[in-house]
């Protein structure tokens, strides 16, 4: 017997945006994602990372200058902590000024969720560099006072976007592109010639736990753990107590969907980056079909498909502003076609 009571499929994006035009990205994204929807559907608009626009624009260094107490400057290695803030560190907080001015008259009267995106502590020590040595990875006790540092600024953050928005309902989403990485022990020394640390399981989910309570104190309603790489340790960031964990569902074989049914099991919902960012992700009818075979291979009850919030793949920065416009509609459809087929 068919369920017919309403269902609704929530869509967003990932965070990065082509181009360098913030204020036009912004009204795409508001447009896309919080205009007329299709039935079935609700959007979740974003502030889009512009990486184009060049240095402190990018992730790492968007990030680490949200970090309280460790400022970083820009170094032929990388984005390194250093002991006072230089010209690199203004640039960055320009960026974020222009980028804060802008989100507050784009989503001015705006009531609804708003989703923004920092990225997670591992994926920062494993690129960001100490004074004197390796990456911070490399100390344990640096990378404590790098977690606890991030925490603090990824609440004030929200803080200062909650204040922009007084509508907007904030969800934080961590972004962990190197946590894979990281748990494996995988991640190289300046040399080359041996791996950094691995942390041990417990170090890995306090410092992300750390970050998660934070920002929820600071009154983010929902935070996900958003990674585009593969064999990402779901059940680290289930003890880390996220309520959403988003991956490239393209990377999921039969073992991965396992491990995710065991994370809705769980309570954690999946945010999936079912649609590709490669250029091809025009049409929404294949992806919807892999995912839901997925879905019916695994016996999860369709009704749950509502639970499901479509993402794009990956972040958009390597398209032109109009592919990302298109893929960003597409996901829309898609979230379409998962609602309808809730209800079947």
């Amino acid at each position: 017997m068919c369920d017919h009571r309403p269902v609704s499929v929530l869509v967003t994006g990932a965070g990065s945006w082509p181009g360098a035009d913030v204020r036009e990205a912004l009204r795409v994204v508001r447009g896309e994602l919080a205009g007329a929807l299709p039935d079935g559907v609700s959007g979740m608009p974003y502030m889009p990372e512009l990486p184009g626009r060049g240095p402190g624009t990018e992730l790492v260094g968007r990030s680490a200058h949200l970090l309280v107490d460790l400022p970083v400057d820009l170094q032929p290695q990388g984005w390194r902590l250093v002991d006072l803030p230089g010209r690199d560190h203004e640039r960055t907080g320009s960026w974020w000024r222009q980028d804060l001015d802008e989100l507050a008259e784009a989503f001015d009267g705006y009531e609804g969720l708003l989703k923004v995106q920092v990225a997670g502590p591992w994926t920062l020590a494993a690129a960001l560099w100490l004074p004197l040595g390796d990456r911070v990875l490399s100390d344990a006790g640096a990378t404590r006072d790098l977690a606890a540092s991030l925490a603090e600024g990824a609440a004030a953050h929200v803080s200062t976007v909650r204040r922009l928005v007084p509508g907007a309902d904030v969800v934080l989403q961590v972004d962990e592109p190197s946590l894979t990485a990281v748990t494996l022990g995988r991640v190289r020394s300046e040399s080359g010639y041996r791996v950094l640390r691995t942390p041990e399981d417990g170090e890995v989910v306090a410092a992300l736990r750390q970050v998660v309570e934070a920002v929820r104190t600071a009154g983010a309603v929902r935070v996900a753990v958003h990674s585009c790489a593969p064999e990402v340790p779901l059940g680290l960031l289930r003890q880390a107590g996220v309520d959403a964990v988003g991956l490239d569902t393209a990377l999921l074989g039969r073992e991965g969907w396992e491990r995710v049914a065991e994370l809705l099991d769980a309570g954690v919902r999946l945010w999936a980056g079912a649609l590709p960012t490669d250029g091809t992700g025009t049409a929404y009818r294949a992806p919807a079909e892999r995912l839901l075979r997925s879905w019916r291979e695994l016996g999860l009850p369709a009704r749950d498909l509502e639970d499901v919030v479509v993402t794009p793949a990956c972040g958009l920065a390597g398209l032109t502003p109009s592919q990302a416009r298109t893929v960003t509609a597409t996901s829309v459809e898609l979230g379409a076609a998962l609602a309808e087929a809730a209800l079947a």
